[in-house]
C-alpha cells in the first residue's frame, strides 16, 4: 500500500508545479534567452529553409570539406593499391622462386651425369 501513497504524493506534487502560475517578472530572465519574437522566428526560418540561398561563406565551408573529403578518399584508395600491389610484387617473387627450385630438383634428378646439363628454363641474365 506504500507504493500507492508515494505515487498519489508524486502525482499529486506534478499537478501543483504544474498548475501554479509563473510570474511575469521571472519570464524576463531565463525564458527571455530562450524565446524569441515571432517575426524574428518567421524570418529566421525563411532564412533556413531548404530552397533558401546559401550566403558564400557557407558555400565555401561545404567545398572545402567535399575537397577535404574527396582527399582522404584519394589518399586511402592509393594506400590501399600500394599494400596491394607490394603485395602482389611479393606473392610473384615467391613463386618465381618455388618454380626456380622445383626446375632445380627437377634438373638434378634428370640429370644422369654423363652429358652437361641442359639449360632448362634458364633465365639469361
Amino acid at each position: 500500500m506504500s507504493w500507492t501513497y508515494a505515487t498519489l504524493l508524486a502525482l499529486l506534487g506534478v499537478l501543483l508545479a504544474l498548475s501554479s502560475e509563473i510570474p511575469p517578472a521571472s519570464t524576463a530572465g531565463p525564458l527571455k534567452k530562450i524565446f524569441m519574437k515571432e517575426a524574428d522566428a518567421s524570418n529566421f526560418f525563411r532564412r533556413r529553409s531548404r530552397r533558401g540561398v546559401k550566403s558564400q561563406d557557407e558555400i565555401n565551408a561545404e567545398q572545402r570539406q567535399i575537397l577535404a573529403a574527396d582527399e582522404r578518399k584519394r589518399e586511402f584508395h592509393e594506400e590501399k593499391r600500394n599494400e596491394f600491389e607490394s603485395y602482389a610484387e611479393e606473392e610473384h617473387d615467391e613463386q618465381d622462386e618455388r618454380t626456380r627450385e622445383s626446375t632445380e630438383q627437377w634438373r638434378e634428378f634428370h640429370y644422369d651425369g654423363m652429358h652437361p646439363p641442359q639449360e632448362y628454363n634458364r633465365h639469361s641474365i
